[in-house]
């Protein structure tokens, strides 16, 4: 048997060795040059528990306080930092935890490979102790899945999860593992993999296609840029902004799109969507040319499809072939990675300005600003506001922190009014919208890029479902920052129960623990905030320390956030109040 010390000093190498499969997941994790993996034991995985153990000294294991915290830290990881992020469990509840994070990561394109250990395979099939299918399972929300029954298949398919996780479209993967074949031994050999049959996850780019859109692009007098996570997802940030700027067109962003161009950039007009800015979602009718990058014409954005842009020529920048033509009807699809579709674009589009058009956007904010942002940010009120509390923030963080938040109203109003410098900056659940993402993800957005500040803005009710992950990060003494805006509501709901149910507050009011006790139950440094004087203090404090650090902000109750589309309308219908 070899000593931990003779493990440990052995590189993953190509040359073919004998070895456990248990020990062949490890080797095949260090050869994806994965670093730092997040997640929880149990009987069906522990083969792989026991080779992590021997090689602490190269792969890092973050023990969260449930599976789905696993997911959600690597999705944040994955969003800062870029790389893959990894999340590990037993079968049968372990397994199944993880779906959540599983399904959130699918819908918004981050690239995540999860590995799940399995029952015997002679047991499979007969309801034997935390069996689940999770193949079954988890189908439907995973870019690919296999199930592992002899070890020899191990290097392969790692090789194959990471490659289709990272590549094309990112997306997340599962692997599940049989107990037998983690401990069974075969001559272990890595290769990594380089393509997959059948599947093609970068169109070749259309250069026809991309001459259409030039013209197009050239000859509008009204033209509307929306980008989305695309940008960021395939390093386009330079190639956007080369393209904005030579073309002069007003751009606005979904919210897994910002931070892609700096907030404070001319011609970035604000947010589009459901609780976006007033210009960008009434300009969407009112412009003769919209200009799709990275995005996927979300219902959040689109509202009603049958009075969406009807006006306009659409082109639609996209890397995935089922995105075009799926919810809106485009005059020029561009398949393709858009770095090099932007590329291939900036050269042939001629350098204007279009004042008198980005002037419409600019009236348009003043109308916002009087009717919403002032009272959001300069309140007359006696309680606080959550806009006060981002304000707060964006003086302390200068636009260089990294946002992380979960869903509900104070997302809105964090991706509303936050300000940013860098991309990557924001990580949130956008398209399965869920309740306690923040705070593991904060976890690992601040492991993916431990030199920024990473602040959660988080929600009373969101808070709460995954408040052991404060136990995460005192174990870890990871330095992330805390804010819980707290109204003593699940906020959003309330908002639609007010103005389209008769204020018929249905199971929306929460009755909240001490949150300060429970942080400083976990060491975490703590303190709460009840009034205006006392708010900018408390964020400086808080933003200077170079430790784990909970801020809760008592805020007005039953505040709503504007503007807003209510659900099935119009872009057009967008509401002030």
């Amino acid at each position: 048997m070899k000593t931990k010390e003779q493990i440990a000093s052995q590189e993953v190498q190509s040359d073919s060795i004998k070895i456990s499969g248990a020990e062949a997941v490890i080797r095949c994790l260090l050869a994806e040059g994965v670093d730092l993996i997040y997640g929880y034991p149990g009987g069906a995985i522990m083969p792989v528990y026991d080779e992590l153990y021997k090689f602490q000294d190269k792969l890092n294991h973050i023990l969260t306080r449930h599976e789905q915290g696993a997911t959600h830290a690597a999705q944040g990881y994955a969003r800062t930092s870029g790389k893959v992020g990894v999340a590990i469990a037993t079968s049968g509840p372990g397994a199944t935890n993880l779906v959540t994070g599983i399904a959130d990561a699918q819908i918004d394109s981050t690239p995540m490979v999860c590995i799940t250990g399995q029952v015997g395979s002679h047991l499979l099939g007969s309801d034997a102790f935390q069996e689940t299918d999770i193949i079954g399972i988890s189908t439907p929300v995973t870019k690919w899945n296999y199930q592992i029954t002899k070890a020899s298949e191990i290097p392969e398919i790692f090789a194959k999860a990471f490659y289709i996780a990272r590549s094309g479209r990112p997306g997340p993967v599962l692997i599940d593992i049989t107990k037998d074949a983690q401990f069974d031994t075969f001559d272990f050999t890595y290769k990594k993999c380089k393509g997959v049959r059948s599947y093609k996850p970068v169109s070749p780019l259309d250069t026809h296609a991309v001459t259409q859109a030039a013209e197009l692009i050239n000859q509008a007098k009204k033209p509307f840029i929306v980008w989305g996570q695309g940008v960021i997802l395939g390093s386009a940030e330079e190639e956007f902004k080369a393209f904005v700027e030579k073309s002069g067109i007003p751009a606005a962003w979904t919210i897994l799109g910002l931070s892609a161009l700096p907030t404070a950039h001319p011609l970035n007009v604000g947010m589009v969507g459901m609780h976006g800015n007033y210009g960008p979602n009434l300009l969407t009718n009112e412009c003769d040319l919209l200009i799709a990058v990275g995005m996927r014409f979300d219902d959040r954005v689109t509202g009603n499809l049958e009075t969406y842009a009807k006006q306009a020529k659409i082109i639609h920048f996209e890397i995935d072939p089922a995105e075009i033509n799926k919810n809106v009807s485009v005059d020029v699809p561009v398949l393709g990675d858009c770095k090099e579709s932007l590329q291939a674009l900036i050269p042939l589009v001629q350098k204007k300005s279009h004042d008198q058009w980005l002037g419409r956007f600019d009236e348009l904010m003043k109308v916002e600003v009087t009717e919403v942002i002032d009272k959001d940010l300069r309140p007359e009120k006696e309680g606080l506001t959550m806009g006060e509390v981002i304000v707060s923030i964006n003086k302390h963080t200068k636009g260089d922190a990294v946002l992380v938040t979960d869903v509900g109203q104070h997302q809105m109003v964090a991706c509303r009014y936050t300000e940013f410098a860098r991309s990557r900056s924001n990580v949130t659940s956008g398209g399965l919208g869920t309740m306690g993402f923040a705070l593991p993800a904060a976890l690992g957005a601040k492991m993916g890029t431990p030199e920024r500040e990473v602040v959660a803005v988080i929600g009373d009710g969101g808070y709460q479902m995954t408040i052991q992950e404060l136990g995460t990060i005192f174990q870890t003494q990871t330095a992330v920052k805390i804010v819980v805006l707290n109204n003593e509501f699940l906020g959003m709901v309330r908002q639609w129960q007010q103005l389209f149910f008769d204020k018929r507050y249905a199971s929306t009011e929460m009755v909240n623990p001490d949150f300060v006790a429970i942080a400083k139950g976990y060491y975490l440094d703590a303190q709460k905030v009840d009034k205006r004087e006392n708010l900018d203090a408390a964020v400086a404090e808080m933003i200077a320390s170079d430790k784990p650090y909970f801020l809760e902000v008592c805020v007005e109750k039953e505040d709503n956030v504007f503007p807003m589309i209510p659900t099935g309308a119009s872009v057009s219908d967008i509401r002030l109040k």
